[in-house]
């Protein structure tokens, strides 16, 4: 038993990608590459220790040990040098990353106030979409009493897609939900 939206994708999107992309090499077809979350706290130049609840946050969300990222050069305006801790990111494949983007479009985006949909220009044009979310509290795993401070995170889905075109179609198989008219 794979996950829910790998299988969605071997059965039903690759064929409705390739009939809609009219491409001839059904190993043309865009599919996911990676998803990298990654979340950034300035403030921990100042206190190493709020980086704890941030990386068990992340953990928790993910499902998998996020890494630490440094800086990698020092900004006297910002009291920060070269090496300190800025960060977490974590980077799925494979079957956890279907699991993930599942219940980030079926649970985490729906409990988003206020919610009209995904804006659709978030392509960088080479097929990759990023997604910027406020606060960590939308996912299910995160336990409300626990957090002391909101923090947002970046979702980056990573397509083999070589245009936004063909990277959104693929999404939209998935049910992304962009929103309309924008």
């Amino acid at each position: 038993m794979g996950a829910r939206l790998k299988i969605k994708y071997n059965q039903e999107i690759k064929q409705a990608l390739q009939k809609e992309l009219e491409l001839d090499n059904a190993m043309a077809v865009p599919k996911l590459d990676k998803i990298v979350i990654n979340m950034g706290l300035g403030e921990a130049t100042q206190n190493v220790k709020i980086m704890d609840p941030l990386l068990a946050d992340l953990g928790s969300i993910a499902g998998q040990k996020p890494v630490i990222t440094k800086a990698k050069k020092s900004i006297a305006a910002f009291k920060l040098r070269e090496g300190m801790p800025i960060g977490a990111m974590v980077t799925l494949r494979g079957e956890a990353m279907y699991e993930f983007l599942d219940r980030l479009i079926a649970v985490a985006l729906p409990r988003v106030r206020d919610f009209r949909g995904v804006s659709s220009k978030s392509f960088d044009g080479r097929g990759n979409y990023t997604l910027g979310l406020r606060d960590q509290l939308i996912f299910p795993e995160i336990d409300y009493a626990k957090v002391d401070k909101i923090k947002g995170m970046n979702v980056t889905i990573v397509t083999t897609s070589k245009t936004d075109h063909g990277a959104r179609e693929l999404l939209k198989g998935f049910g992304m939900p962009f929103r309309q008219g924008a």
